[in-house]
């Protein structure tokens, strides 16, 4: 390589960090976007592959909603400990701790085969049944990237850092293929093949704890001057009460229980319902590039609400229709205006609390999430189980709706912070 060749590459590589990272965001949120990025890539072939390894393992659907349910509920704890502990240790140290905790999910996850192993298993990991980001690393993740940036900047880096999980969980989905591929090609059979899955996620787990290591120690002195909530208690609190019922909604569809429902519908393959994500996957990146501006110019509460709408309405069209091509229209259309709301929501949090109080904000405001969704997956999964697949659809639609009219109307007066 010459020296104008060997000159180019580090310009290219600057020049595509300075697109990702807003201007002013540090190392820290360098560290943070690479590390969501390769959790995302599991978690998209992780919610995928679930209900299939489950199925093959000889469960039934509602102990893949069962599952699912222990994931959620087990990330609610971890998310409220992580807040709650958060001003009192070194963000590194609980960073790391959540690593270790993502390897012994996939070492354990990937030997298991009996159900109550499994679901104790999912209650204490780390594993992720859903399209968004539903785990102790979010309160952690979130509360350092608003310490990167500030303003419209905020958002900016809240937007990519779903993009980068986003499209990460797309790349992730295909890779959902790879046991069928593995068991067409190979001598392997389909069991072990999907169980090596998992110790990749183990394997993805160790490169994200040398990773963590890395963060700069700048950011974590700032850890001690964070707090629990104070003077931000009221409106945290109405903010999660609402959260939780876009929650619930949202964990009557998560991603495992919507890949069982094109198999059953449709009689969808593996591999096919793993290309399908793929493409949602990447509609939902899109749109995470057109939250920020959007935001700027009709403000992030009415960002929120006029693009989960639509989408919602799609997710009740979807139920009713009778071909799959028209269902997988209504799908993708809807994918590409639901993930909107996420960084929008993320910088509106941060924004109308004190900077000492965002990691218990981060914390608070999911944790009723997850807690509302744990409690979905398994209805859903029942439901489907006796036939009825069309009405997880209709519920969740309706219940978001709602929750979209109660945000406008709750805090169309609440102003965040320039």
């Amino acid at each position: 390589m010459n020296t104008r060749e060997a000159g180019r590459s580090p310009l290219l590589r600057d020049r595509l960090w300075h697109w990702v990272l807003p201007a002013g965001a540090g190392s820290a949120a360098r560290v943070l976007l690479i590390s969501r990025s390769l959790r995302g890539l599991c978690d998209g072939y992780v919610a995928v592959l679930l209900p299939a390894y489950l199925l093959s393992l000889g469960l039934g659907k509602l102990d893949v909603g069962l599952v699912s349910t222990a994931t959620l509920i087990g990330s609610a704890v971890a998310t409220i400990a992580a807040g709650a502990l958060a001003h009192r240790f070194a963000a590194r140290r609980m960073f790391m701790v959540a690593a270790a905790l993502m390897i012994a999910t996939g070492i354990a996850f990937g030997a298991l085969s009996s159900l109550w192993p499994l679901l104790i298993v999912a209650f204490v990991g780390t594993l992720n049944p859903s399209s968004g980001d539903v785990s102790v690393f979010l309160p952690l993740e979130q509360s350092r990237l608003a310490e990167s940036a500030a303003g419209n900047a905020r958002t900016a880096l809240f937007a990519r850092y779903s993009l980068v999980g986003s499209v990460s969980a797309a790349v992730g989905s295909l890779a959902a293929g790879i046991p069928e591929w593995l068991t067409d090609h190979t001598r392997i059979a389909p069991l072990p093949a999907m169980r090596m899955m998992f110790l990749m996620y183990a394997v993805t787990g160790i490169v994200i704890w040398f990773l963590y290591r890395r963060l700069p120690r700048a950011t974590l002195d700032a850890e001690h001057r964070s707090a629990p909530l104070g003077q931000s208690r009221r409106i945290v609190t109405r903010l999660a009460l609402l959260f939780s019922v876009d929650a619930f909604a949202g964990g009557l569809v998560v991603n495992s229980l919507l890949s069982l429902w094109l198999m059953q519908r449709f009689g969808l393959s593996l591999s096919a319902a793993g290309q399908f994500f793929f493409w949602t996957g990447l509609l939902s990146a899109a749109s995470q590039l057109a939250a920020p501006p959007l935001s700027g110019k009709i403000g992030l509460l009415n960002t929120m609400v006029f693009t989960h709408i639509p989408a919602s309405l799609c997710l009740i069209a979807a139920a009713f229709t009778a071909s799959l091509p028209a269902t997988l229209t209504l799908l993708l259309i809807r994918s590409a205006l639901s993930q909107m709301d996420v960084p929008t929501r993320t910088a509106y949090v941060m924004t109308v609390v004190t900077p000492a109080e965002r990691p218990a904000a981060a914390s608070f405001t999911s944790v009723p999430r997850s807690l509302a969704a744990s409690l979905a997956p398994t209805l859903a999964g029942g439901l489907i189980g006796m036939g009825w697949l069309g009405v997880p659809l209709v519920a969740c639609g309706a219940l978001k709706i709602a929750y979209d009219l109660s945000l406008l109307f709750a805090f169309r007066h609440v102003k965040p912070e320039p």
